[in-house]
């Protein structure tokens, strides 16, 4: 199938989007505001707010006193059709909104097609050899999808010809969002840095002209921010000579952690329980448990047995390691982490790239992979030769080009990840790199350490079913279990 560049962008809202529907949203918005200003009842607020002209003129005057929480309450669900991973990745790692995503590495992604831009120079015109590097691109673009399939058709699974993929291809999301997490999403895209790479000013525009009916309320918020396109940290760096420049690690560092972990979870559990303060709550830790290892173990696992998990929550950890860019976003879609990611421009070294080990064992393989990566930097090189701006070149970057990020984990959501990552079911690159941060973690924790992992190996549990890999059955056997109910 010979695959097309240029399908226009989709943006839609989806479930119900009638008038009543929208005038209800907004008596819901505005009875929030109301409430904490009137006496009476919750439902004398909503009642109060039942004239729409009345409700939408209230919320803009609250929004206008930067209350923006009323919004909050107004809950929309898009649905994004022919958007890149430019898109993807820059609203998962802000943190907008919750997402579904098409997996790259259950679907065949051999015909999902490509975003073409219009090139410009960089004065921000089109460039007058737009019409020919267009045609140049497509033809390259292809060129990728068609080794895509090549190596998937020599044995080599998915998720793994994904690393040849351009950051062009299309790809799907629902995304939902509250009245508050959109208006900050069409301010950013539209009105800050992002703004310059055209699809994402593309997709701002889109949601904002979706908002004037959905939403009126939006234009409150968004029409007061200010245009900001230059980041002021980064050209200060810049004076100084600072550039941005590649040098990829080759395992996770640990840069940071609370000092004493296992202690201050052991510590904040018995404040947390007694009502006593963290001074007297230490005491107690030295008198009854500091000394007692098979206490401290019991009382570490209890504690992860815990529905809420907040004594985890009072420890954090802070890594930096390289991750390819196709399993970026396996990172991002945790919600319980933060996270430092470069941006897409400058663009990135196109030479730093990662090569999955089944390709990498395969020399045919191996010299065609590599041949990519060095073809990808030349057209590159060629097409910014041409004076077209940096914006308009992240296409070019390939799923296997690889970064380094930073990320914060407090104590709950680097168990979350371990046990989610660890297990043999996740992808190779994201596994590799957890169990690599979890050694880190062992040589600073023994309790709290001791507890992380997947479900078969901390509980004795699966919930893969039929996909299970059947890791679980030879941890019992090996301890003496049976799986009987499990």
């Amino acid at each position: 199938m010979v695959l097309k560049g240029g399908k226009k962008m989709e943006v839609k809202l989806l479930g119900v989007t009638n008038e009543e529907y929208i005038k209800n949203q907004v008596q819901i918005c505005a009875a929030a505001g109301k409430l904490s200003r009137m006496t009476g009842t919750v439902f004398d607020a909503y009642t109060s707010m039942s004239d729409y002209e009345k409700a939408l003129k209230f919320i803009k005057m609250v929004i206008g006193m930067g209350h923006t929480s009323t919004i909050d309450h107004d809950y929309m669900v898009f649905a994004l059709s022919g958007v890149t991973p430019v898109v993807e990745q820059t609203i998962i790692a802000e943190r907008f909104s919750s997402f579904t995503i098409k997996s790259r590495r259950e679907v065949d992604f051999s015909c999902v097609g490509f975003y073409t831009p219009d090139f410009h120079t960089e004065d921000g015109s089109i460039s007058p050899d737009n019409e020919l590097l267009k045609e140049k691109y497509n033809e390259y673009m292809q060129s990728l999808f068609d080794s895509y399939e090549y190596f998937v058709s020599s044995g080599i699974t998915k998720e793994d010809a994904r690393f040849v993929l351009p950051y062009s291809y299309h790809s799907e999301i629902i995304m939902g969002l509250d009245g508050t997490s959109l208006a900050r999403m069409i301010s950013l895209l539209t009105k800050t840095k992002y703004s310059k790479i055209t699809e994402l000013k593309e997709l701002g525009e889109s949601l904002k002209k979706i908002s004037e009916t959905r939403a009126p309320y939006i234009d409150t918020v968004v029409d007061k921010e200010p245009k900001v396109l230059e980041s002021e940290t980064e050209q200060i760096l810049k004076d100084l000579g600072i550039t941005k420049e590649y040098d990829l690690l080759d395992e996770p560092i640990l840069l940071s952690h609370t000092d004493n972990l296992d202690e201050t979870i052991f510590i904040n559990a018995l404040a947390r329980i007694s009502g006593k303060s963290v001074h007297d709550a230490k005491l107690m830790y030295d008198k009854l448990i500091k000394n007692n290892e098979e206490l401290k173990a019991k009382l570490m696992k209890s504690i992860f047995n815990e529905v809420n998990h907040e004594d985890l929550r009072q420890v954090n950890m802070r890594f930096q390691f390289a991750v390819p860019y196709a399993i970026l976003t396996h990172f991002t879609r945790h919600r319980r982490l933060s996270l430092s990611i470069p941006d897409f421009v400058p663009n990135n070294d196109l030479l730093k790239y990662t090569t999955p080990p089944k390709i990498k064992q395969n020399d045919g393989l191996n010299q065609k992979y590599e041949e990519i990566f060095r073809k990808n930097k030349e057209i590159w090189e060629e097409f910014k030769s041409y004076n077209i701006k940096e914006e308009d070149l992240v296409y070019f970057t390939l799923s296997g080009n690889t970064i380094n990020i930073i990320i914060n984990f407090d104590g709950e959501a680097f168990r979350w990840i371990c046990r989610l990552r660890e297990c043999t079911k996740a992808q190779w690159c994201i596994r590799n790199i957890v169990t690599k941060m979890h050694e880190l973690i062992d040589e600073v924790s023994t309790y709290y350490s001791a507890n992380l992992g997947p479900d078969c190996v901390t509980k004795h549990i699966c919930g893969e079913g039929k996909e299970s890999c059947g890791r679980l059955k030879l941890i019992l056997k090996k301890e003496g279990l049976n799986n009987e109910k499990r």
